[in-house]
């Protein structure tokens, strides 16, 4: 065992393993996409898509509250293990909190992602007139967001240009429309 190690107080160790979970919550502020990895494999396990307890910025949060705490509590006269105790605390507690506050942020996004099944149902106009058993085209608007569809009739129907239509099915990239209560 090194010389300097058997000297070191109990304070120094606490002190080290702080200024270790910051050196590394630091280095995961600036370089993050290095340990992406290591965040994604945690995040899959728990299929919710979220941070993960387990993410490389959580857990040098705890490591930082570890140490400080642990080096606060020897600096006031407690024992090791009092110490720890409280430093362990204070680490899951600021560690929950910022995967608290991370879980939040990550509820706040937003996608712009259409899913085929948020197509089913809607009105959309036909732009391109559908020829009897042939292909057209129509125009759907979701939200905000309009978009084409290459569409055809399930009973080989035609439907002219203009005509609003509801979207009754999706085969493949096509969506099978049929003509809208309102036409009829």
């Amino acid at each position: 065992m090194p010389d300097w190690f058997s000297h070191a107080s109990q304070f120094t160790v606490f002190l080290a393993l702080s200024s270790a979970g910051f050196l590394l919550l630091v280095v995961a502020l600036f370089f993050g996409e290095i340990f992406e990895h290591l965040d994604g494999s945690a995040d899959h396990d728990f299929g919710h898509g979220g941070p993960s307890f387990f993410s490389v910025r959580i857990i040098s949060v705890f490591i930082t509250a570890f140490g400080g705490f642990g080096a606060i509590a020897t600096h006031y006269g407690f024992g090791v293990l009092t110490a720890s105790g409280i430093g362990f605390l204070s680490g899951a507690t600021f560690a929950s909190l910022i995967y608290a506050f991370a879980s939040f942020l990550y509820g706040q996004q937003a996608s712009t992602d259409i899913h085929p099944r948020d197509v089913v149902g809607q009105s959309a106009r036909v732009i391109v007139g559908i020829p009897r058993d042939g292909l057209g085209q129509v125009r759907c608007q979701i939200g905000e967001q309009l978009f084409d569809k290459i569409a055809r009739t399930r009973d080989g129907a035609p439907i002219a240009e203009n005509a609003i239509v509801t979207v009754t099915d999706i085969l493949g990239e096509a969506v099978i429309v049929e003509p809208s209560k309102e036409n009829v």
